[in-house]
């Protein structure tokens, strides 16, 4: 048996890259176990060591470098990867840091990545809001991506639901002024919830003039998560919100 704390891949994303039980704060995410394919096996041994990154907090990442000067857009939770290796295709001109703490999902996306010839995608492997605090410097993304994030739907459990006053908070310190924070869900009372809380926070704009939620935007595929929401008549709203431009 696997030692706690000791990788599923050597060489892979870490276990506990930050040291979890350290941080006493509640969590807006709950690690998934669930089996990794070979493929996907394969692919964390190979290519993590080439487009992986644990979420550590102990060093500040420097995104130029890392995507050549691309623009970056951070996304934080991409299942299994679909989407985002999709995004990528059709827009390599824009890095994605994408996160999650799903290994299997972790593996899909490098190997999508490279069968589809994509150098324009980074796997990070832990807490967003570690690599969001502790190692991205301010104004260093272009823009952020939150799709169907854990809507948390018990009343008890609101208080970990990932869109708050104190995440807005630190993503305006690392969103440069008018780049796009851009969330969906299909859960109807947390996209109300998310309208009020970023409606409601002085560093962030709604891009639709009536103040309300946007049209699905060409450049978001349609996911085979938000396909099965649908089909159980669940709909999706997209929320757009523009860092606004400080005040001089």
């Amino acid at each position: 048996m696997r030692a706690k704390g000791v990788p599923r891949f050597p060489g892979g994303p870490a276990a506990d890259p930050a040291g979890s039980h350290h941080e006493r704060r509640i969590r807006s995410f709950q690690p998934r176990r669930s089996r990794v394919t070979a493929g996907q096996g394969n692919a964390l041994q190979r290519l993590w060591p080439v487009w992986g990154l644990d979420i550590d907090g102990h060093r500040v990442l420097d995104l130029e470098e890392m995507f050549g000067g691309l623009p970056v857009v951070l996304e934080i939770g991409f299942g299994m990867g679909e989407a985002t290796a999709q995004m990528a295709a059709d827009d390599p001109g824009t890095g994605i840091l994408a996160v999650d703490v799903h290994t299997p999902g972790q593996g899909n996306l490098l190997g999508l990545a490279e069968r589809s010839g994509l150098s324009n995608i980074r796997v990070a492997n832990g807490d967003a809001i570690i690599l969001l605090r502790e190692m991205l410097p301010p104004r260093s993304l272009d823009g952020m991506r939150v799709y169907f994030p854990d809507p948390w739907p018990k009343k008890r459990h609101h208080k970990r639901r990932l869109i708050q006053p104190a995440f807005l908070d630190l993503a305006a310190q690392r969103l440069k002024p008018g780049a796009v924070l851009h969330c969906a869900t299909d859960w109807e009372p947390y996209a109300e919830q998310m309208l009020e809380v970023l409606s409601a926070h002085p560093d962030f704009e709604n891009t639709q003039q009536d103040g309300g939620f946007a049209p699905r935007p060409a450049f978001r595929p349609l996911t085979r998560f938000e396909g099965q929401g649908l089909d159980k008549g669940h709909k999706v709203h997209d929320l757009l919100f523009r860092r606004a431009q400080p005040d001089a």
